[in-house]
Formats: structure tokens, sequence, C-alpha cells
């Protein structure tokens, strides 16, 4: 092996491995991934590491992970028993080390009858998960297989993370926090159209339930609309909006965008009579943020924003929780040597790549709040794609993103 790997060697190594790559990413497609459906793709992976020469290992996911203050509780909670996040550690601990990961799960298919049926039109690949975020996973084998082929020793550690539950926020990556795992730098997998974002969003969902004195809409005037409270306290919500926008404008990373943050109104339901005053109306929603605010700082702000209503009935008569999804915004150091690094090798690969903040948020910001790890997400692909019917992903980024990430790490861990 030559003293340093340069951009020419990893181009031709990774493109040596395109045929590979492509059969990899839609195969892992063909696995419906959803939340505890893990498994065969967790298998697969496995014997894929193996196959490159890594020594992977799947790791337990406690079931008392569920009792964690920073877990995200959902509707289809089921027990980790037979669940694992897969992880490999290539090199030594001395020396320059990196966390590189990504997440295993899908969202479910929904009315897109071919989401698991992969396909390649010879631009791109479609199927659920090509962009979010099994060809992150590619990219990611592709760097190191390129890696390995070129005989690379690290000098560092280079740990590679393949995590569960990433699309009910993040409970796969907390455990492996929760078990210590450390490393200089994490880049995340995601879909950054390969720029390096060091910085992302934040976002919490919220429920609010707002009640009202149910009557015969004969009697309207008599009763209190639950649903009327509830539009009363949705124009209070999109007031704050406004100033959330307006506090989070030029804000450092996040400059380019408009509206870099928002509220969603996601989904109401109340009534079970056309002609019955309803007494209970609940909406479920979520409020993104940038770093500048802390989670507890948007709770407090939400229900202020309630509570600047003149209906003294809806001041008494709401409840507003938040127990689902919770990811804090976060900024690492854009000057950190990882990040630079990064995008500099990714300008060598020929990709017109920056740096900046991303308005999306994903597993990095637990590494960056609960571990304290500077962290970044890289990765082929747009978020535009992700969820989607006829998600995609264009094979030749995902090609690009592995010689910059092969590129990137072989010189932080030399």
């Amino acid at each position: 092996m030559p003293d340093a790997i340069g951009c020419e060697q990893v181009s031709s190594a990774v493109d040596a491995l395109n045929d590979k790559g492509l059969q990899w990413l839609q195969e892992m497609i063909e696995f419906e991934s959803v939340q505890g459906n893990e498994m065969e793709m967790q298998d697969y992976t496995k014997q894929v590491m193996t196959d490159i020469g890594l020594s992977p290992e799947f790791r337990e996911v406690p079931d008392s992970l569920m009792d964690d203050p920073e877990y995200s509780h959902n509707e289809n909670e089921v027990s980790y028993k037979g669940r694992y996040n897969l992880v490999d550690q290539w090199g030594r601990d001395e020396g320059h080390s990196v966390i590189i990961q990504s997440h295993m799960d899908v969202i479910p298919g929904g009315e897109w009858e071919e989401a698991f049926t992969p396909r390649f039109d010879g631009e791109y690949v479609y199927g659920r998960g090509a962009t979010d975020d099994k060809g992150q996973i590619v990219m990611m084998l592709l760097a190191l297989a390129a890696l390995k082929d070129l005989g690379f020793d690290p000098g560092g550690r280079i740990e590679t993370q393949f995590v569960i539950e990433e699309e009910v926020g993040g409970n796969g990556a907390l455990a492996l926090i929760r078990q210590g795992c450390t490393a200089d730098a994490v880049i995340i997998g995601e879909g950054s159209l390969l720029n390096v974002f060091p910085a992302n969003r934040g976002a919490i969902w919220f429920k609010l339930i707002t009640y009202g004195k149910s009557l015969h809409m004969g009697r309207r005037n008599e009763g209190e609309n639950a649903i009327e409270k509830m539009m009363e306290a949705i124009s209070h919500i999109l007031e704050y909006e406004k100033k959330l926008i307006a506090d989070s404008q030029n804000y450092p990373l996040f400059e380019r965008y408009e509206a870099p943050v928002q509220i969603c109104i996601g989904m109401i339901n109340a009534g079970n009579w056309p002609s019955m005053v309803p007494d209970e109306c609940i909406m479920e929603g979520g409020v993104g943020f940038l770093p500048n605010k802390q989670m507890p700082q948007i709770k407090q702000e939400l229900e202020d924003a309630i509570l600047q209503t003149d209906d003294e009935w809806l001041k008494s008569h709401y409840k507003l929780t938040f127990d689902k999804l919770h990811n804090d915004a976060y900024a690492s150091d854009p000057n950190h040597p990882v990040v630079t690094g990064l995008n500099q090798a990714a300008i060598e690969c020929g990709i017109d790549s920056e740096i900046f903040g991303w308005n999306v948020s994903c597993d990095a910001r637990l590494y960056a709040k609960l571990a304290g790890l500077t962290t970044m997400v890289f990765g082929p692909g747009t978020i535009a794609d992700a969820h989607a019917a006829g998600e995609k992903v264009e094979w030749a980024q995902v090609m690009q993103a592995a010689k910059a990430l092969a590129l990137a790490l072989s010189r932080w861990c030399e």
C-alpha cells in the first residue's frame, strides 16, 4: 500500500465495485424492513460486511431502553427481543476515530404497490429505502470495501453502525449511545445531495386536546364547540410560527433558508354526529426549530401562544402534551477537521459540496447532544425523495459519495 491513498486510487477501487454495489442496494430494497421486521435486512447486511473483510456483530437493544427519558415512544412499539443494531470496529484504539452510521428501517410502502420491488432505469434506483436509508448503507459499504481492496490499514478506528428505529425517533442510536459508543467525530448517512451538514434543525411533535360542552345543534349557542376552540388555538399557534421564523432568520449555517423552521398541523379528529356540538377535538402536529431554541423553550412558547387567546373557556379547557417524537436541534463546529476534510474530499472527487445546516432532523442530534460528539450528515440523494411514492436515488451519486467517504476516512484514520 502506498503511503497515502489519493482520489484516483479510491475512484478506481469504488468503480470496480459498481455492479456489486448496485446488486446490494436492489437486494436490500426487497427487504420490507419496517419497524419490528428488520432481521432479514440485518442478516443480509452482516453477510455483506463479512464478505468484504469486516467483523460485524449484533448489539442487543434492551427493552429497558423504553424507560429512558430520551426514548421516542410510538404507536407500534414492540419488544426488542431478536432485534439488534449491527456494529463493526475496524482498526485500533490509538489514533483518530470516527463513527459512520446509517439506519436499516424504512417506513411502510403505503399505497405504493411496488415499494419493495427495486427497479434500475440506468440512472436511478427506485424502491422504498433507496434514499432513506439503504442508499446510504451501500455508500458506506462501498467506501469500506474499496479501502479493504486497496489494502488500507487504519491507524485509528472506523466504527460502522447500522441501526434500527431511526424512523420513529432514533431508538437504535440511543441504545448504542447509552452503551458507551464514542469517537472523535460521527458521519451520519442521509440524503444531503452530497453536501456536508454539521448542524440540523430540531423537531418535536405535540398533541393538543380542546374540550367543549356537548349539546344538540338546536341549542348550539348554549354549548361550547371543541372544534371552534381548536380553530381559535390553531390561529394563535400559526401566529407563533411567524415569530419562530423571525427568530430563526440568518442563524449561522441556516442563512440560505427563507423559512428554516415551521409548524405543521398534521391531524385533527373530532365529533361523532353532524347535529351534535362536539365536546372534544384532538389535533397532532409538529414544530421545527433551530439550535437557537432549546426543546423546553419550544414547549413553553407553544403553550404561551395558546394562552394568548381572549377565549376564557379555552384557557382552562385544553391539554397540551409532547409524548412522541422529540428531536433536539444541534450545531457542531463547521471547522472541525472531519467536517472540512469530508467536504474537501468530496470536492476533490468532483462533487460540488458545501458546508451548511440541514433543515431536517435525524439521528445526528443524539450523537451531538447526548454523547457530545462532533456530528455531520452526508450522503447521496435528497430528502425530497425520502418517504415518497416513487422514492429513488441517483446511482452515480451513491458512487460519488462512496469515493468521497473512502478518501476522507483514509485521511482521517491514516
